[in-house]
Parts: C-alpha cells; sequence; structure tokens
C-alpha cells in the first residue's frame, strides 16, 4: 500500500446483477454493499476473494456511461496526480471527488485511452481498525495466494515506447524485459521500489492492426483451461486461449458477457509419469 501501487480494480456496470452472476460463481467472489460510495440510487459493491476479510475490488454502477473495468492506483495527493497526469497526455473522466471521510479518487484515461482511477489512503479510523485487524490474513495471502484474488495486471499496447514513457513518469513504474508468450514479447511493470513485479507489458506492435490497447486486472485460478472454458460456458469470449512463456504460469484473456477484459492465471500443471 505504497503510492504508485495498483491496489484495486472497478467494474462499471448498468447491471450489477449480471456482473455478479457471472463473476460470483466463475471465481469464488461474494459481494457486499458499500454505503459509503452508494448514493443517487446507484450501489458501489465491494469484492471479496474467497475467504478474504477485506475487498480487493467493487462494482461500480451507472457512473461511467457503460461498461468498463479499470485499475486503481494509490496516490499521496489526487488532485496534483490529476495535474501532472494530463499534462502527459491523459484526459479526465471523473474530476478528483471527496467520499465522505473515507478517500478522494478520479477517474482518467490514458493516451492510449485505458480506464484507470486514483485514490488516496483512507485515514478514517473505522477503516485503519478494519485493515489493523487483517494484517494476519495479508501476511498469508501474500506467502500463499489464493484461487479468486488478483494476481497482478496485464498491459497491451501497439506502442511500446509511448505507454512505458507515461506509466514511469505518471507512477513511477520501472520495466524489464520479460519472457516472450509465442510471438509476443514482454516487459515485467515493477511499481515504485519493488523487489517483485506486479504486472506484465505486452508488446502487440508486430500484431499489424489485429490488436488494441489494454489495461487489465489478472486473476489467480487453479486451472486456467477449466475457468476460460466455464466463463465461455456463461456468455464469455477468450480472447487469448491459455498458454504459457518458458517455464511461467499459464495465462488468459477473455471478454467478460458485458464486453469487460480480464486476465486468468495458473501455474502450469506438472507432466505426469509413469
Amino acid at each position: 500500500m505504497s503510492p504508485g501501487q495498483v491496489v484495486w480494480f472497478e467494474i462499471g456496470t448498468t447491471d450489477p446483477k449480471a456482473v455478479t452472476g457471472f463473476y460470483g460463481p466463475l471465481l469464488g467472489w461474494t459481494f457486499e454493499a458499500d454505503p459509503d460510495s452508494s448514493i443517487d440510487g446507484r450501489t458501489y459493491t465491494r469484492i471479496l476473494a474467497p475467504g478474504a476479510p477485506w475487498p480487493m475490488g467493487a462494482i461500480q454502477q451507472g457512473d461511467i456511461g457503460d461498461e468498463a473495468i479499470n485499475l486503481s492506483i494509490l496516490a499521496t495527493d489526487v488532485h496534483a496526480e490529476v495535474e501532472k497526469l494530463t499534462g502527459l497526455g491523459a484526459t479526465v473522466v471523473v474530476p478528483a471527488t471527496q467520499v465522505g471521510d473515507v478517500t478522494v479518487f478520479a477517474r482518467l484515461k490514458d493516451p492510449r485511452g485505458n480506464l484507470f482511477s486514483l485514490f488516496s489512503q483512507s485515514t478514517s479510523q473505522r477503516f485503519k481498525e478494519r485493515i489493523a485487524g487483517t494484517e494476519e490474513y495479508v501476511q498469508q495471502a501474500a506467502c500463499t495466494p489464493q484461487p479468486g484474488t488478483m494476481a497482478g495486471f496485464e498491459i497491451g499496447t501497439t506502442d511500446v515506447k509511448a505507454t512505458t514513457d507515461f506509466c514511469t513518469r505518471g507512477f513511477g513504474w520501472r520495466f524489464e524485459k520479460g519472457d516472450a508468450l509465442g510471438d509476443v514479447p514482454s516487459l515485467a511493470v515493477f511499481g515504485p521500489g519493488a523487489e517483485h513485479p506486479a504486472g506484465l507489458l505486452w508488446d502487440h506492435s508486430g500484431d499489424h492492426g489485429r490488436a488494441a490497447d489494454y489495461l487489465m486486472p489478472t486473476f489467480l485460478v487453479t486451472n486456467a483451461c477449466a475457468t476460460a472454458a466455464a466463463a465461455q460456458e456463461r456468455g464469455a469470449r477468450v480472447e487469448q486461449q491459455p498458454r504459457s512463456a518458458p517455464a511461467g504460469p499459464d495465462r488468459a484473456r477473455i471478454r467478460d458477457p458485458r464486453g469487460n477484459l480480464f486476465g486468468l492465471l495458473s501455474q502450469p500443471t506438472p507432466p505426469t509419469t509413469r
């Protein structure tokens, strides 16, 4: 929980029941209403991974005009960050907004058209108490992540230089060469001061007009092939069938029935021996 890190995700929709009905059975999520952010008849629903005492994301009803999914990045000063990011070419979708005594948030699009949010860390005493009560769970989850949790994020881009320049100057991220997935090279994405990567950037510049830029959360599952098949049975479209880089996890890219992109990640199944 340090500035510049991806700490949350949101699914914007006009039909929260359809979203919970898809993701709940698929990934084992549970949901709870957030009274602080549910306003003007629109619900803000927290998303909890299986067994988790603290939410990892939320469903936002009817706030952004259409279906969308976005990552949320922690900011020290949301107003100042919005000014900096717009100077780097981002556009404001929702200006910096105070949410009760909980947080300040803003929603923007980066120069490639990807939606993302900024949040400030809450100073509310009730949230501090709840967070303090989950420290043991967080430590255990860091050692052994559970299926259904957010396992990181992916960036797909047709212009690596433009994307990495914006993320480095805007969020303080750094990039290191990663493995290729077939003929698609990757870069590992590190948050400010991080020792371990939080995400991957895939270089789609060689796809010759077939690829589009995207920014999406990735969720840990036990078996990416089985989960991708289950998602397809529930009306999703598998844009990238599960496959892995050398010695890497299996990854799939899914477009849910509402049109939102998300990723699946599972450790490869070891070969059977006789």
